[in-house]
């Protein structure tokens, strides 16, 4: 009979004794042990650093040997004191659940503009007279959760041009191409540096049956204007990304991929990105520079996407 919960033990320490306290914890859990972090630095450009102390983490069946384990581990982790202090293990039972069905909980459909609606991929659309985004989260950013992606969404709704093919900078899961596609787009290149992406937004054109008009690879504006795609501009280019990095983009040159009379969406962006005290920004100098000009700026809390004129 398989068991049903778990005795988790961890302990919080630095970093110079995160790797010895779990080669010690090994010997005696299963499954392996993990070490956290339990601080992130912030960071403009992505999700941050782990920063301070580590918590190393590992779990023992709750069963007949249980006790005898956790005597082991303890006797363990005390002669590893000895070397040099360690805080007193923490100990808590949990009970065992499916998770790779149970984090499936938290996502549900969500309606963006008039027409859309993102849905989980294992899930059916509630609304069928909007046009369903499946979405399946993987390693990759955009599952339509986040505002930035909300906000992105919005715009491209009324700026999908029939007929017509888009640049997706960035593009994490693929949702933004996909959307367009699904609006009537004749084909979206999506591209990403991070090569999780590059499958991630695949699969995602599969379910959503539009993989034969989407492209996706491994780049940036860099390779897109070298030739190295299928198209070097389009009417609509799309970067959902974050502002410091928008305005690296920008040149390296961002602007160029966006054909004569075509608009630029950028989301990603915090509202004092976007306008400081002066009524300016950095960004917004970036774009004038580049020859963009505001049409539409739309919000959602602290974040604003902007849809730009060429």
């Amino acid at each position: 009979m398989e068991n049903t919960s778990w005795l988790e033990v961890s302990l919080i320490v630095d970093g110079e004794l995160a790797e010895a306290a779990a080669e010690v914890m090994a010997r005696y859990v299963k499954g392996g042990v993990a070490i956290e972090s339990t601080a992130v630095a912030a960071n403009d450009e992505d999700e941050g650093g782990p920063v301070g102390p580590l918590r190393v983490c590992g779990y023992i069946p709750v069963d007949e040997k249980m006790e005898e384990t956790r005597r082991k581990l303890e006797e363990g982790l005390w002669y590893l004191s000895r070397i040099r202090p360690l805080p007193e293990a923490q100990y808590r039972t949990i009970q065992e659940a499916d998770w790779a069905e149970a984090w499936k909980e938290h996502y549900h459909p969500i309606t963006i503009g008039k027409k859309l609606i993102i849905v989980p991929a294992w899930l059916e659309s509630p609304e069928r007279d909007r046009i369903a985004v499946r979405m399946d989260p993987g390693m990759a950013f955009g599952t339509g959760t986040h505002p930035s992606t909300q906000l992105c969404l919005e715009l491209l709704e009324g700026r999908t041009r029939v007929g017509e093919p888009v640049i997706d900078v960035g593009c994490g899961s693929g949702i933004l191409s996909v959307a367009a596609l699904k609006l009537g787009a004749s084909h979206a290149l999506a591209v990403d540096i991070d090569r999780q992406a590059v499958p991630v937004t695949l699969q995602n054109a599969e379910d959503n049956e539009v993989a034969a008009q989407l492209e996706a690879g491994i780049g940036s504006v860099t390779d897109i204007l070298e030739g190295k795609f299928s198209i070097q501009k389009a009417p609509l280019v799309l970067a959902n990304i974050l502002a410091p990095v928008i305005i690296r983009l920008l040149d390296d040159g961002l602007a160029d991929l966006v054909s004569t009379s075509g608009e630029l969406i950028i989301s990603g962006i915090l509202a004092a990105q976007w306008e400081d005290a002066n009524g300016t920004s950095v960004l917004r100098q970036a774009l004038k520079v580049h020859g963009l000009n505001q049409k539409e700026i739309i919000r959602s809390g602290d974040w604003v996407a902007v849809a730009l004129a060429k």
